[in-house]
């Protein structure tokens, strides 16, 4: 019954769209964080084109009052799913007015408190509508102005431009406006205390950044090549950035790597890094990704989840386009390379093909991505251009399908794109010849998936191989995959390799040698040594963990060296410190109880999840009875981030397999908060 509703409800909002517009919505809207709540004042313009009972608008858990249409008040149904209106309105052109008020329970997110507390949504989809009474169907693209008002010392940012902001003794007002229409699934909101940088693209399209106050000197390293992937795009798709502007914000326990609401992308806080983070983990793969769906989702959004791929393939593929421009060949080639071996491994049991709207995320992004590739190389770059071109300026502010742009192939070229369709998109399973077939024509893919055949040969039969190719200039995977192979090789027959390998500046060489020598012979010692200064806070983190592992002598010299280190922005580098200063007992014996109650702190409920997931994990290896840990992971269960929350759940399942703390559990309910305890409850079951 429950799945005949669901049909019924999509059914008449497909119905809707055919026969009433929604034009244009002016929203003033007022956040609180301290109530976790949202209310405000709404207009919407819209035009009935042909005869309907009811208007739908889509409203969840939401109270309404003073709805008036046309300028006089009308009765309305409200079923915590929608506002149903059902008089007032007549054919042509109409106007709807109505304050609501909204505490959601998801979508708008209030994080943290105080001076870190932030404000954010996420809308996914076609989850808006659990904050600002709109539209979950992505066929109804709306002209979206919102007028939030907010304590003048935050930033906040929403999609368009910021017409004006106004200031009274209460708050402050900023006035965004946007020119064209979009999906509401896209609108988006973002409050917290930046600090903000501002770049202009080649074509004067403003380009705003934000960072936390704190991280104001990583603008350089967090938003490396920004201006350059935007420049490209625009020349590459050959369609003018469709928005009047674009700015990127990361914000704290962010559910995804990013989201490209329109205009105004927001990403994780992960992303935020100095120059050392940078060669770890940057954010260029998805600040492109996100970039592109500028042109492929919020310009044009396909018409339902069958379709998905055509915006997030399209993503993914461009984010490479990009990163080509940036890095080379050979280094598009080798992602493309990783990505067709993940989605061969997975074909065994991803066995969903992308024209459907159960399709796996790997489906729609990675291999929608190759399957474009497939189509590029097939048709040529200058006709891909072409019709990619035709495509979006056909279907500008539009729905689209698969076969929309499949004509525009059609259109410049003679290529069988029936048979592309029917393998690539209609199949599941993953094209594997026909991609190493593609892969091969790239010189430094054809050395690389040699040398991988080469592995079960004898160490001798290759070592002299092995030497050119550290000598060589050879694009690091190269290199990396032979110290891989060395990695079960004696030291004593490997070593003039490994001193070789040494002397690279490159991190991504030097972390493979830190990560596969087990055993640090003595004489090799204090060159391992030197992986502690790396430009890498991976290798840092690894390079310490073995030394003060295998030389038990060095360790109070070791910890000394290392504890001002911080790392990544989950701590990496602080919690392993304090772990191994803790397993050290002649280090600062008197300081313990204060390291300790610091990493005891870090899995509190003050820090990112991130933070939180690394101190936990280190925690119950030193101590899994504490009762702080175990709040700690009863709290992680109800948390808004479901990796975070998967993590607690697997680790309590797993604990409570034992007696002694399922019994600790159950002592601790009653000092949980009611959400704690119905998580927990149910996991104890």
């Amino acid at each position: 019954m429950k799945y005949i509703l669901l049909l019924f409800s999509v059914f008449s909002f497909a119905q809707q769209t055919q026969k009433v517009d929604f034009i244009k919505c002016n929203a003033s809207l007022f956040p609180s964080n301290q109530n976790k709540s949202i209310n405000g004042t709404i207009s919407y313009d819209f035009n009935v084109i042909s005869a309907i009972d009811t208007i739908r608008i889509d409203s969840k858990n939401m109270v309404f009052y003073n709805v008036i249409i046309n300028g006089k008040p009308a009765k309305y149904k409200n079923n915590d799913k929608e506002l149903l209106l059902f008089e007032g309105f007549k054919k042509g052109k109409n106007r709807l007015d109505f304050t609501y008020y909204a505490t959601p329970k998801q979508t708008l997110y209030f994080i943290g408190e105080d001076e870190n507390s932030q404000i954010w949504t996420q809308g996914q989809g076609k989850n808006t509508s659990h904050w600002l009474p709109s539209f979950d169907d992505v066929n109804e693209k709306v002209v979206f102005n919102l007028t939030i008002a907010y304590d003048s010392d935050y930033q906040v940012i929403s999609n368009g431009k910021l017409v004006k902001s106004t200031e009274n003794k209460a708050f402050k007002s900023w006035y965004y406006q946007m020119q064209k229409p979009m999906s509401s699934y896209l609108v988006m909101l973002a409050i917290g205390k930046f600090e903000k940088q501002i770049l202009k693209s080649k074509s004067g399209i403003p380009l705003e950044q934000y960072l936390k106050l704190e991280d104001k000197n990583k603008f350089e390293s967090t938003y490396k090549y920004s201006k350059e992937i935007f420049d490209f795009f625009e020349t590459e798709i050959g369609v003018k950035y469709p928005w009047e502007i674009y700015k990127q914000v990361p914000v704290n326990d962010f559910l995804y790597a990013g989201m490209e609401n329109t205009s105004a992308t927001i990403f994780s806080q992960d992303f935020v890094v100095d120059e050392i983070g940078f060669n770890d983990r940057n954010y260029i793969n998805v600040n492109a990704h996100e970039l592109a769906h500028q042109w492929f989702g919020d310009m044009i959004t396909a018409k339902s989840g069958n379709d998905h791929w055509l915006q997030e393939g399209f993503a993914t593929y461009y984010a490479l386009l990009a990163e080509k421009k940036l890095f080379g060949d050979d280094y598009f080639n080798y992602e493309l390379l990783k990505i067709a071996e993940e989605l061969k491994d997975a074909s065994k049991t991803d066995t969903i093909p992308i024209l459907n709207a159960k399709a796996s995320s790997l489906s729609f992004y990675k291999k929608g991505a190759w399957a474009l590739h497939v189509l590029r190389e097939g048709v040529g770059e200058k006709n891909f251009q072409k019709a990619v071109k035709n495509y979006l300026n056909k279907y500008k502010f539009k729905n689209v399908v698969t076969d929309d742009f499949l004509a525009e192939i059609k259109k410049i070229s003679k290529y069988d794109v029936s048979n592309f369709k029917k393998n690539w998109l209609e199949k599941s399973g993953f094209n594997v010849s026909e991609a190493i077939s593609i892969l091969s024509k790239n010189k430094f893919i054809k050395e690389y998936l040699d040398i991988q055949k080469n592995e079960k040969n004898p160490f001798e039969d290759k070592k002299a191989q092995f030497e050119t190719i550290l000598k060589s200039n050879a694009f690091y995977p190269i290199k990396q995959e032979v110290i891989y192979q060395l990695a079960t090789i004696s030291f004593d027959k490997k070593k003039e390799l490994i001193q070789i390998a040494m002397q690279s500046d490159d991190v991504n060489i030097r972390r493979a040698v830190a990560e596969t020598m087990q055993k640090i012979p003595l004489d090799f010692k204090q060159q391992y040594e030197s992986f502690l200064d790396d430009k890498s806070y991976t290798t840092r983190e690894t390079a310490l963990q073995n030394l003060w592992a295998q030389f038990p002598e060095n360790r109070i010299e070791l910890l000394e060296k290392s504890k001002d280190w911080q790392g990544r922005n989950d701590k990496n580098l602080r919690i392993i410190w304090l772990t191994l200063a803790l397993g050290t007992k002649e280090y600062e014996p008197t300081k313990k109880a204060e390291l300790y109650n610091e990493i005891i702190n870090y899995a509190s409920t003050s820090f990112d999840s991130s933070i939180r997931q690394n101190a936990l994990e280190m925690v119950l290896k030193i101590n899994p009875s504490d009762e702080r840990v175990l709040s700690s992971l009863a709290n992680a269960i109800t948390h808004h981030k479901w990796q975070f929350v998967k993590f607690g759940k697997e680790t309590i399942r797993e604990m409570i397999k034992k007696e002694e703390f399922r019994k600790l559990f159950e002592d601790l309910l009653p000092k949980l908060s009611e959400k704690e305890q119905n998580s927990l409850k149910s996991l104890l079951k």
